[in-house]
């Protein structure tokens, strides 16, 4: 890890070397569970592709909007090593809970029964359709999935490169669009071969249930996953 610091570091790329550390990032095991949670999600709009892709690029913009935050706030003089204590302790800690619980409302476990819930339903259902704000808010929330190889490539890799070049505040934005990539192009096969299954049986309103409820599983599986390496 000295080695590969080093060489970051002293790269004349930064935005090459930040590209990288975000594919590195990607497949790291936090950022992987989360962007196999987000691939799950986004692949529900199988019937548009166009819906699939720019939820995807979305997504990554939310990431990126996390990234480049905790980056200016570095920028700033803010204490490296107390805010990523601080992501590292409680990040995992609030996801894994949050996941599951958003998984058996999916699944129609939890439901919410008040005076008005029904139409209070309906118009997130829109606000979300019209405005794309779940997959936004999940970017934003998926990127503060750091586990200790990924917080130093982030906190240990990528902010002395933000901190000592002048481009500097770019970098976190190339990351996260490396970190959303994979999720991204996952994301557009699935739904593109979902969509040719859907129709080959010619069942794309059943087809579309099942594929909600795995999702929905999917959701549970990697909020117990985060649950079970926090507590």
């Amino acid at each position: 890890m000295n080695f590969l610091t080093s060489l970051f570091e002293n790269s004349q790329l930064p935005i090459l070397s930040a590209f990288l550390l975000g594919l590195m990032t990607a497949i790291s095991p936090c950022p992987l569970a989360t962007n196999i949670t987000a691939i799950g999600y986004i692949s529900r709009y199988f019937n548009d592709r166009k819906q699939v892709l720019i939820r995807g690029v979305i997504y990554i913009v939310g990431r990126a909007i996390t990234y480049t935050s905790i980056g200016l706030l570095l920028y700033f003089g803010a204490n490296q090593f107390a805010i990523s204590g601080f992501i590292q302790q409680w990040g995992e800690k609030l996801l894994g809970p949050l996941l599951f619980i958003v998984g058996l409302f999916m699944l129609g476990i939890i439901k919410l029964n008040f005076r008005g819930s029904g139409v209070f339903s309906k118009k997130v259902q829109q606000l979300n359709q019209n405005r794309y704000t779940d997959v936004l808010l999940m970017g934003i929330v998926f990127a503060l999935a750091f586990c200790p190889y990924s917080g130093v490539l982030y906190f240990g890799m990528l902010m002395p490169l933000t901190l000592t070049n002048a481009s500097g505040l770019y970098l976190p934005i190339v990351f996260a669009i490396a970190t959303g990539i994979p999720a991204l192009i996952f994301t557009w096969v699935i739904a593109y071969s979902a969509s040719n299954l859907s129709r080959t049986f010619n069942r794309v309103k059943s087809f579309e249930i099942v594929f909600r409820k795995i999702v929905s599983v999917v959701f549970i599986g990697i909020g117990i996953y985060y649950i079970f390496i926090s507590f």
